[in-house]
């Protein structure tokens, strides 16, 4: 695996830009290293975060907005204040129902991320 260090100790998020990754679903790489990373996560209403599985674990905090999230056979209604944990492997993806934003925490770091920044 190709190390990419770590982030700052210290990350402004005024500072970090937005990164577009789909319609209506944009992303910001907060703090990192080799095994963990935080990702904030917009979306606008009607956005889609396809069906996807990754060797990562994944634990998800629903800051704000409504989603349909599917993970494997199972889909619920989040909203604000709720959380998620994707095991290894997975399938999974989410719709936004109402403006939101989710913060992904993935172990190890997607490298996927990275070699896009």
């Amino acid at each position: 695996m190709q190390s990419f260090g770590a982030s700052k100790e210290f990350l402004l998020g005024d500072e970090i830009p937005w990164e577009v990754v789909g319609e209506g679903v944009k992303r910001k790489i907060m703090g990192y290293d080799d095994t963990i990373m935080l990702v904030n996560v917009s979306f606008a209403k009607g956005g889609i975060g396809p069906m996807h599985e990754h060797y990562h674990a994944q634990v998800t905090y629903v800051v704000s907005g409504q989603f349909e999230m599917t993970i494997g056979e199972e889909t619920k209604i989040l909203k604000g204040g709720d959380c998620f944990y994707i095991p290894p492997h997975v399938l999974h993806g989410a719709i936004c129902l109402e403006d939101g934003v989710l913060i992904d925490v993935f172990s190890p770091i997607r490298e996927d991320f990275m070699n896009k920044v």
